[in-house]
Formats: structure tokens, C-alpha cells, sequence
């Protein structure tokens, strides 16, 4: 009876004891934090998550967080700044160009009356196989040309074209052929002629043979590509001077 009496209180100390264990486990529990658990400091992290963080480092955060801020509100200062400057440029080239456009074309159109109001005139140098258009002292188109041949030398000095056509018929000097208008005519395709002596003329002529130019081949006249003779014959008229030289 006794050891039964024993054993029944020997049962209820190990209960108490184990109760009492389990309620100071539960009441701890809250108050413990583990490694990685929520409010925890990430791995690696030199304070744990009861400490606070020191003031300084919370003071360069902010003044790091000031200083970019700084930053930010600058640039779109920065980006009136040169909009401005932009448009204070476009302004002023606004204002200068058209003053510089009014003034060239304005030397322009003072250029173009001063030369309308020179006189045309036509100086041939034989030296150098060339023709020369001058409108006052101005040279404004140089052309070559092909002379006359020994026996058949152009006449030099001072003369006026006499007379003008398109299309031109010839005839040759000697034989008497004539040969009629056209592309292989060899009289191309303008005629301006400013010598006579009641019977032959000369003058500047176009000529399908372009390689003989710069030679002395004809018979006194002064050939010419066939486009360059047309832009003479727009450049003359009657009466223009025409020089022929040594």
C-alpha cells in the first residue's frame, strides 16, 4: 500500500515538472528570434536586429539622398539654360540672315546693272587660238577655235559683225560646191560673220571636225564646236566689235 501511495506521488512531481518545463518554453518562445526570421539583419550585415543603426550612417544616407536630389532639380535647369541660349542664337541668325540675303542680292542686282550697261565685244587671239568675250573689262566666256592656214591667214584689226544666221549653206572657195545645211555641214550649225571683200567672207562657224580646233586649217574663217558657237551667237549681235590679233 505504501509503495503504491509512493509511486502516485513520484507520478504527479514528474507531471508537475514536466508541465512546468513546457510553460516556461511557451512563455520564452515570443521573445527569441532566429537566424533569418523576419526583423532578423540580412546575412552579412554588421548589426543585429535589437541594435539600432548609428546616427552617422543614417546622416550620410540622407545627405547622399540630399545631394542627388541636388542633382536632379539642376539638370532641368541646365536644359532651360541651354534652350535659352539655343533660342537667343536662333534669334540672332533670324535677325542676320535676312539682312545678309537683302544685301547679296541686293550687290547682285547692282552687278548684273552695272555689267547690262557694258558694251559686248569679241577679241580673237590667234597666238593662242582662242576666242575671248568681254562684256566691259570683264572676260565672261573664252572658246577655242581653229585659224587660218598659210596662204589663208584671218585678217587681223578691229571689225563689227555684219551679219548673222542659223543653219548656214557654203560654198567653197575655189571648186564652187556648195554644201548644204546640216550636221556634217562644214559650216555647223551657226554663222557670224564680220570680214568681206565684196566677193569671200570670214567669220566664226561651227565644224563637225572638233580635233582640228586649236590648229590653222581653214581657209580664213574661225571654227568652233558647234555648242560654243551657239553660245557666241546669244552672246553677239550686229554691230558687236570684234578684234582679231596677232
Amino acid at each position: 500500500m505504501f509503495l503504491c501511495f509512493g509511486a502516485a506521488i513520484l507520478s504527479l512531481a514528474v507531471h508537475w515538472r514536466v508541465t512546468t518545463t513546457q510553460q516556461q518554453s511557451d512563455n520564452s518562445a515570443p521573445n527569441r528570434k532566429f537566424p533569418g526570421s523576419i526583423g532578423e539583419t540580412a546575412f552579412g550585415a554588421s548589426t543585429t536586429a535589437d541594435e539600432s543603426i548609428p546616427k552617422q550612417d543614417s546622416d550620410r544616407k540622407s545627405g547622399i539622398v540630399i545631394r542627388n536630389v541636388a542633382r536632379d532639380t539642376a539638370i532641368p535647369n541646365n536644359r532651360r539654360f541651354v534652350g535659352a541660349e539655343s533660342e537667343s542664337k536662333e534669334n540672332r541668325n533670324t535677325d542676320t540672315q535676312p539682312k545678309s540675303f537683302f544685301t547679296q542680292f541686293s550687290t547682285q542686282q547692282k552687278t548684273a546693272s552695272k555689267l547690262g550697261g557694258m558694251k559686248m565685244q569679241v577679241v580673237v587671239d590667234l597666238s593662242d587660238r582662242r576666242t575671248y568675250v568681254y562684256q566691259g573689262d570683264l572676260v565672261i566666256a573664252s572658246y577655242p577655235i581653229a585659224i587660218g592656214k598659210k596662204g589663208w591667214e584671218t585678217p587681223t584689226g578691229s571689225f563689227q559683225v555684219m551679219n548673222m544666221q542659223h543653219d548656214p549653206i557654203w560654198r567653197h572657195p575655189i571648186t564652187g560646191k556648195v554644201f548644204p545645211a546640216g550636221s556634217d555641214s562644214p559650216l555647223g550649225e551657226r554663222w557670224i560673220g564680220f570680214w568681206t571683200d565684196g566677193r569671200n567672207e570670214i567669220g566664226f562657224h561651227g565644224t563637225p571636225d572638233i580635233h582640228l580646233l586649236g590648229t590653222a586649217i581653214s581657209h580664213g574663217c574661225l571654227r568652233m564646236r558647234n555648242s560654243d558657237v551657239r553660245l557666241l551667237y546669244d552672246q553677239v549681235k550686229v554691230g558687236t566689235l570684234v578684234t582679231v590679233r596677232d
